[in-house]
């Protein structure tokens, strides 16, 4: 198996987990937990595949359904020892970002050779799954919480392609990018780290109008 796969897997199996925190949170069944875990868990690698028009990945190996279906069953018989599930899945949130902005950034350059077109899907493949995630459950979005986001998933996806562009090894770009990410949404969760946001401002009069 290629190793860069791993991070494909990781992504997935902690996307998965978070979905179905949130199906413990409000208290759904077994199947609701499969479903919010597999909404989660390869949503963002189907809009990838999707946009890079490549057949979908877990259309061509179930392996990863049965990621998905594995750890919701975990979650369900083990999420009631968890003090703060929401602390958790923002956490997991950051891991799972982290693996799949590195995976889709790779995934990208390897269809399209393009850099910008890796960036994107590296964005697109990292962000989508937790934003279905919480339309579904009716959670606060994560993309709409005052600190840094997308912004990770951007610096992961640019560190893999730059560095992987200059012919770093493939698994120590996946890493090194894999760090850069988890450590920007990391820092963001732990200390609050936000860029200044945008202020409203009253509009001119029309007697203003020149």
């Amino acid at each position: 198996m290629n190793p860069i796969l791993l991070f494909d897997y990781a992504g997935v199996a902690v996307f998965a987990a978070t979905g179905a925190l949130a199906a413990s949170r409000k208290e759904l069944d077994i199947i609701g937990f499969v479903f919010l875990a597999a909404v989660t868990g390869i949503g963002g690698g189907t809009f990838r595949d999707l946009i890079l028009g490549v057949p979908v990945f877990w259309v061509e190996n179930a392996d990863y359904i049965l990621v998905c279906g594995t750890v919701a069953a975990v979650v369900f018989f083990t999420a009631h020892r968890l003090e703060s599930r929401w602390k958790l899945i923002l956490w997991l949130d950051a891991v799972g970002l982290a693996a799949y902005c590195v995976f889709g950034a790779y995934k990208g350059l390897a269809v399209t050779g393009s850099p910008l077109v890796a960036v994107v899907t590296g964005m697109l493949t990292a962000t989508f799954g937790g934003i279905l995630r919480d339309m579904v459950a009716g959670e606060p979005s994560v993309l709409l919480r005052p600190e840094i986001y997308v912004s990770a998933a951007l610096a992961g996806a640019c560190a893999f392609t730059a560095l992987s562009i200059a012919g770093l090894p493939l698994m120590a770009a996946a890493i090194a990018a894999f760090c850069a990410a988890f450590i920007v949404r990391g820092g963001a969760l732990r200390y609050g780290w936000a860029f200044r946001p945008y202020k409203a401002r009253p509009g001119r009069r029309p007697e203003d109008i020149p």
